[in-house]
């Protein structure tokens, strides 16, 4: 909130619409081998690219690997401090051990994320093909394709990377917290600040 003086010298406060306001979604494709991660802000109804990428931990070990790729991700949190995180849920494999470690590979974000104050919003995968290209059974190519065409990329991002763009476009499409991460946005960040100190 911003403050202007009337004639007779008192300060009247301007507000400024909610809708004006970037709102920041990191988007995040969990994975023990590779963890995608996309960035994006909405302010209004346009959306605009920040960044996207894979953490690849270098540890053989499984609990090496999630012991990096929690580092990896408090640093993601780090350098662009999104106020809130969409994360796709564990989608149920024919093998058991792969949907386990998956599971694993995303409480290790859950708690990367809830650790640093980030508020998270986690979506079906069928929800997050659904919001881009149209159809909750849309290929990985597709996903690819829509994501580049969305965010104006000159080429489609890597499939991991792609899966993560996704899951931040589903939530900041959605706007079901744009009040609260809007709100809260200054303060979150201000706490991650503060953790880093």
């Amino acid at each position: 909130m911003t403050q202007r003086r009337s004639g007779d010298g008192i300060p009247e406060a301007l507000t400024v619409p909610a809708s004006a306001v970037p709102l920041r979604v990191l988007g995040v494709d969990p994975g023990s081998k590779v963890m995608g991660f996309g960035v994006i802000e909405r302010t209004g109804s346009k959306l605009r690219h920040v960044a996207h990428g894979t953490l690849r931990p270098k540890a053989g070990g499984l609990q090496g690997r999630l012991t990096e790729v929690y580092a990896l991700l408090c640093e993601v949190v780090a350098r662009y401090e999104p106020d809130v995180a969409s994360v796709e849920q564990v989608f149920v494999s024919a093998s058991p051990r792969s949907a386990l470690v998956l599971g694993q590979a995303r409480g290790v974000a859950l708690a990367a994320l809830g650790g640093l104050g980030v508020h998270v919003e986690e979506y079906a995968p069928a929800s997050i093909k659904q919001s881009v290209t149209g159809s909750g059974r849309a290929p990985k190519r597709q996903i690819q394709q829509m994501v580049g065409r969305l965010l104006g990329l000159e080429r489609s991002p890597a499939q991991d990377a792609a899966d993560a763009l996704a899951a931040a476009i589903c939530h900041a499409q959605t706007g079901r917290l744009a009040g609260l991460a809007i709100g809260s946005s200054r303060d979150s960040r201000g706490l991650r600040a503060r953790a880093r100190s």
